[in-house]
């Protein structure tokens, strides 16, 4: 029933939504100017120039005397399942993904600018192709330990070649590290695929090894981030929809306290921090409490963002892979989400389309739909969550009076499923296109474009590694208590 209703309401409004999205080539032509104008003009003095804008492409701040000019960002898979918390390396991350995959959970994308400056990251996880449709148009460095067959069939569709490592760029075990529960991998307590790992010095002697063209010139920023030439900061209560309001209330509202529902059971929240202009994250665990998400390799520091982005899109399993519950996310429409930033939210509306665009934030018009005008980010590290719409109703953002914060409001539990590890030269059968046509159900695909040849080079996509299947055990109810000791079964299946 969801998708009946979706795909009408979205046949519905998708002509206004996208001629109302596109960005308008025409010039702006303005009045004459009177003379009494023109005499005021010459008379104030001419703006000093600005010097060139030379930004961080996934922060949008000033590069440094070490920023790394030329280079290919990377992005590398993490897990994200309760049984790998704590992870290492998300502190270092410009940009951190959240999406759900199999079974109800979430995996992270932690984008790099640089990974020489990466260090230690994991536990590293399986590729899967909603996250590289989100890079793609960047040409990244992509690393995962394995991978679906769908993502392998658009690593061979793309000519994604060596960019595409799925291996973890020949990632070590750490059979000794203990997760939050005390669990360990050499206490027979904790699944392997929980224990793989990677650090800058593993990918740089790959990307040497292997020859990887990391050359790429980035004309461009990931947002369009607000110019920090100007030495300024957007103001969301100030901002160019501030005035507007829907049926649902204003466009932009309080924002101290978010809350992002994932799946029945998995949930992401923020905090924000007037004093540091940050936003907490913190999520939901197998025993019913919050914790912070920190970054065990630095010391346990809290993941903090001065940016905080949620995307809805309609998400479901794709058609003839309900076996292992393989997620469709789509992105040819585009549709609502929020910028969060200063402790104020702000609905907005955003676009893809093929794989090869990137994505872009708009404002709203007055009248409720997607204005030409793309949206300002202010600089610094950003939190996107691609998030299904059937939970946008659950969507919290407030402000902290009243918010009980020691109060858990799920209680997370992985449902069992079979990880998808394509093998080795293991295909579709198909294009992607076909298979995001059979997705959609819209009779259109999302166009596959041959990317150009320097961007990134035509070469096989390396062998998937085949991982053993095990049993998965009966499927977990929400109103069934699933204790940390308890659900180790679990997530050996769902990884």
């Amino acid at each position: 029933m969801k998708r009946v209703l979706l795909v009408i309401a979205t046949l519905l409004s998708l002509t206004v939504l996208l001629a109302a999205c596109k960005k308008s080539e025409d010039t702006i032509s303005t009045p004459a100017a009177s003379e009494s104008t023109a005499a005021e003009a010459e008379a104030t003095p001419a703006p000093t120039e600005l010097p060139p804008y030379e930004a961080n492409v996934l922060t949008g701040e000033p590069k440094g005397a070490d920023y790394p000019e030329g280079q290919r960002i990377t992005a590398v898979m993490v897990n994200n399942i309760v049984a790998a918390r704590p992870q290492r390396g998300l502190s270092k991350a410009d940009i951190l993904f959240e999406i759900k995959v199999e079974g109800g959970i979430t995996r992270f994308m932690p984008v790099f600018t640089d990974y020489k400056t990466i260090g230690e990251v994991g536990p590293v996880r399986s590729g899967r192709d909603q996250f590289f449709r989100l890079i793609l148009p960047w040409q990244a460095l992509y690393i995962h330990e394995g991978q679906s067959v769908v993502m392998q069939q658009y690593a061979i569709d793309y000519d994604y070649g060596k960019l595409n490592n799925n291996d973890g760029a020949n990632g070590y075990r750490d059979y000794g590290r203990v997760n939050w529960a005390g669990k360990s991998y050499n206490n027979g307590t904790l699944a392997l695929e929980h224990t793989m790992y990677t650090n800058s010095d593993n990918i740089a002697n790959y990307i040497s090894s292997q020859n990887v063209d990391m050359n790429r010139t980035y004309n461009s920023t990931f947002f369009n981030f607000v110019d920090y030439r100007l030495g300024t900061t957007r103001d969301l209560s100030n901002s160019l929809d501030s005035a507007y309001s829907d049926k649902y209330g204003p466009v932009v509202s309080d924002g101290q306290y978010i809350e992002i529902e994932h799946s029945q059971s998995y949930k992401t929240r923020f905090i924000y921090d007037e004093s540091t202009n940050q936003y907490k994250m913190q999520q939901n665990y197998s025993d019913g409490q919050w914790r912070d998400t920190v970054d065990e390799a630095a010391d346990n520091q809290v993941l903090t963002f001065p940016n905080v982005i949620v995307l809805y899109t309609d998400i479901h399993t794709y058609p003839g892979h309900e076996a292992k519950d393989l997620q469709y996310v789509e992105y040819a429409w585009g549709g609502i989400g929020y910028y969060c930033y200063g402790g104020k939210c702000e609905k907005i509306y955003w676009q893809k389309g093929t794989p090869l665009e990137a994505l872009r934030l708009y404002y709203l018009n007055e009248d409720g739909t997607c204005s030409d005008t793309p949206l300002e980010i202010n600089t610094g590290k950003s939190y996107v969550a691609v998030t299904d719409i059937d939970f946008a109703e659950n969507f919290v953002h407030s402000t902290l009076d009243g918010v009980n914060l020691s109060t858990a409001t799920t209680q997370t539990y992985e449902r069992s499923y079979v990880e998808d590890d394509a093998k080795a030269g293991e295909t579709l059968g198909s294009s992607t296109d076909d298979l995001t046509a059979a997705a959609t159900g819209s009779g259109e695909a999302e166009t596959v474009t041959e990317a150009p040849a320097q961007e990134a080079p035509a070469e096989e996509a390396p062998a998937a590694e085949e991982t053993p299947t095990e049993e998965a055990p009966a499927e977990t109810t929400e109103n069934t208590e699933a204790p940390a000791e308890n659900t180790e079964n679990t997530e050996n299946a769902a990884g």
